[in-house]
Order: structure tokens, then sequence, then C-alpha cells
């Protein structure tokens, strides 16, 4: 069996994910949408400390575009949103993929909404009834009700009964307005899916599922993929070899752990490159804490030895490199991680901390990379100030500002 060095698999995942090489062109608006059908999905998450994670997974892989190109695919219905990894946009052509978790909802292990919605049968339905009468709406568009705190998971009943027909696609997200979500009803949406006409068996749903998050790994151990659409224990006729066995796959070995790894067969060339050690990762990247490089914890660390977690949900005297740490990826390796908070009013991009990994030797092109990177960075953010604030590697602190007096 074909065996691939880590820094080989290292390089065909992140050619997978588009993250090879730095952007060679000014990116398009059709880039957008094409990005995220190479991911097969790109995760929302709502934290503004720097620009929201959808648009920075974005930014690593096309450089200076604009964020309003991910909200007009969604409006023009080239994307929909659905629970997948997490809340996800994915391409409108992968909606019949994910219809059998609307249609069986509890599958998702939400029995609590199906019970809440068991319970609260009116405001479902009035909800339902205001939407198909006064067209599209936001939650903000419900009135809190009086004596009601507002916060995360104290919704009012209007949002708890959105969420609750979005989960079972009898709402879809039309649009986003300042981020937030519009719901309109599936029918309006997406008018021409009809579920006796369109919807396949739900094992090839699965099956296809699992393809495509072999394909967007572009290296994958049996143990990373069923977490990429959460569809938890595979059963054997979807697992990795099996498809494998039935020529859907290829295989390969990684050399250091002898772990077999499986390769999507649209990735045969990339993995030929791999193996010839022409496939080079070049440039420099500042990752989301929700990249799919990262998010699986012990992927990273398997394919990059990067430990990371995310720790703005841990109190502040317990986090050890920040609230919203950024990974840094450089020549194919995660040399570092970033804590960072654009200041939009004064224009000023922070770095309230930056941590190099283990062994990576402070140097004058390490600190050329990273200066130029944070200031592309920081002009996308429209904070073009660049402020080192905080804590840095004691060797590299003084290349940093150097080189920030030299090309700001």
């Amino acid at each position: 069996m074909t065996a691939l060095s880590l820094p080989a698999a290292r390089a065909l995942h992140l050619a997978a994910q588009g993250l090879l090489a730095a952007p060679r062109r000014k990116a398009r608006p059709a880039d957008v949408l094409a990005t995220i059908r190479r991911m097969a999905l790109l995760q929302i998450d709502t934290i503004s400390v720097v620009a929201r994670s959808p648009y920075l997974v974005l930014w690593s892989r096309l450089g200076d575009y604009q964020q309003q190109w991910l909200d007009d695919a969604l409006a023009e219905g080239q994307l929909f949103e659905y629970w997948a990894h997490e809340a996800c946009f994915l391409p409108i052509e992968d909606y019949g993929l994910l219809r059998h978790r609307m249609v069986d909802p509890e599958q998702l292990g939400w029995k609590s909404a199906t019970q809440w919605r068991r319970e609260h049968p009116g405001v479902v339905e009035r909800v339902l009834q205001h939407i198909q009468h006064q067209g599209a709406m936001r939650s903000a568009d419900f009135e809190q009700p009086e004596g009601h705190q507002a916060g995360w998971w104290n919704w009012k009943p209007e949002k708890r009964a959105l969420e609750v027909l979005f989960a079972s696609g009898e709402l879809m997200v039309a649009r986003r307005q300042g981020f937030q979500r519009v719901y309109d009803l599936r029918e309006r949406v997406l008018p021409g899916w009809q579920d006796a006409q369109h919807l396949q068996p739900v094992q090839d749903c699965k099956r296809q599922l699992v393809l495509q998050a072999v394909k967007a790994l572009g290296v994958a151990h049996p143990g990373w993929v069923a977490d990429y659409y959460r569809m938890g224990r595979l059963e054997a006729e979807l697992q990795p070899s099996t498809l494998a066995r039935q020529g859907l796959l290829l295989q390969a070995t990684l050399a250091e752990s002898g772990d077999t790894v499986y390769i999507h067969p649209d990735h045969a060339e990339l993995l030929d490159a791999a193996l010839a050690g022409t496939l080079q990762a070049r440039g420099t990247r500042i990752l989301s804490p929700f990249d799919p490089v990262v998010w699986d914890r012990k992927r990273a660390n398997a394919l990059f030895q990067f430990d990371y977690r995310l720790e703005c949900y841990t109190p502040a005297p317990k986090r050890q490199y920040g609230y919203f740490v950024l990974p840094i990826l450089r020549n194919g390796a995660l040399i570092g991680r970033m804590d960072a908070k654009a200041h939009r009013q004064q224009g000023r991009m922070e770095v309230k901390a930056l941590h190099l990994e283990a062994g990576v030797r402070a140097s004058q092109g390490l600190a050329r990379d990273l200066v130029r990177t944070l200031l592309e960075f920081a002009r996308w953010h429209a904070t073009p100030e660049v402020q080192l604030s905080g804590a840095l590697p004691d060797r590299l602190a003084p290349l940093l500002h150097a080189e920030l007096a030299s090309q700001a």
C-alpha cells in the first residue's frame, strides 16, 4: 500500500481545503461559492471580536474579498443553512443530502425540541401563520414578552418556535440581515423541492456525505470522517474501508504510524504530487478557530502536532492563550497562535498576544511573513493600524516591531 509521509499528508489536506498557497489573484464573487463547495460546508459562529468566523475562513483562502458576497450567495439561493458539522452554510445542491435530518430531527439529538413543539402547538402555529401572511421574519420582529429576560438559551417562545421549525425544515433562512437570520417558508425559499419526487434513500445520502467528507479532508483517517458532518457512528456499509473495497475511495498509509488513510479519487493527481514531494505548501495565513483545519482537536494534533482548544468559553483566569485565539499557518505547518481584537471605530487591529509553537525558531523571515500577513489581515478588517500590545516571544518581539515599522 502507498505510504504517505506526514508532510505529504499535510500538503494533501491543505490542498483539498484550498490552503496550499496564499491567494494568487484578486477574488471574485463566484469564488465564495467555489470555496464553500471545496470545503463542502462553512461553519457559522457569531463571535465578532475579529471578523465573524465564516467570513474569516473565506479570507484565509481568498484574501481580500467583500464579505457581502457571502450574504449575497445565501440571499440568491446558491447556499442554504442547516445543521451539518454545526450550523453551517452549504451549497444548495446538497440540500437533499441533509433533508433526512429535517424530516426526522430527533436523529440530531433534539428530542427536547420535539417535546417542546408538542407542548406549545399554539406558539408554533402562530409563528407559521404570521410568516405565511406577513412574509419573512427575524426573531427580533417578534416582541419580547413582558418580564422576559433575553439571553443565550433563555429564548422567547417565538424564537424557540423558529428554531424548531428551522430544524424540521418547515422554515429556511432566506437571507441574513445584520447577521440575524431572516426566516421564510421552505416552499418560498426552495419552491422546486418536493419530498415525494426528490428525496433519495437515506443510506445513499449518508454514503455521499462520507465521500464528500473524505474529499474535503484530502486525506482522512477513519476516525476523522464522521465528525465532518456530525454523522455519529458509521455503519459498516458506510465505513471508508467498505467504500474503498467498492472502488469509491483510494487507500494509503501514513509512513510514521502505519495507519490507513483514505483519499477521494478526484484527488488522485494531488496524491501523486504529494507522493512525489512536489505538493508543497507555501505562504502564511491566519485561521479562524472554526476553520475545518483545526475544529477537530484530535485531527489537528495528529496531522500538525498542534494542540488547539478555543478558550472563549473558559473563565478568563484559566485561559492559557486568550479569548479568541487564531491559529497561524505557515508553509504547511501550524507554527503559532494569536489573540487579536479589531477596534473598528479606531481603525486599529490589536495583537493582544502571539505565541510560537515549541521548536519554531524566531527569524527575520518569520517576522517578515507574519507582519505582511498581519497587515493584509488588518486592512481587510478596515483596521489598518496594527498594534502589538501584548505578550510576544522574546526573540521575535524586536523583529516584529522592526518589520512593522518598515512595512506599515
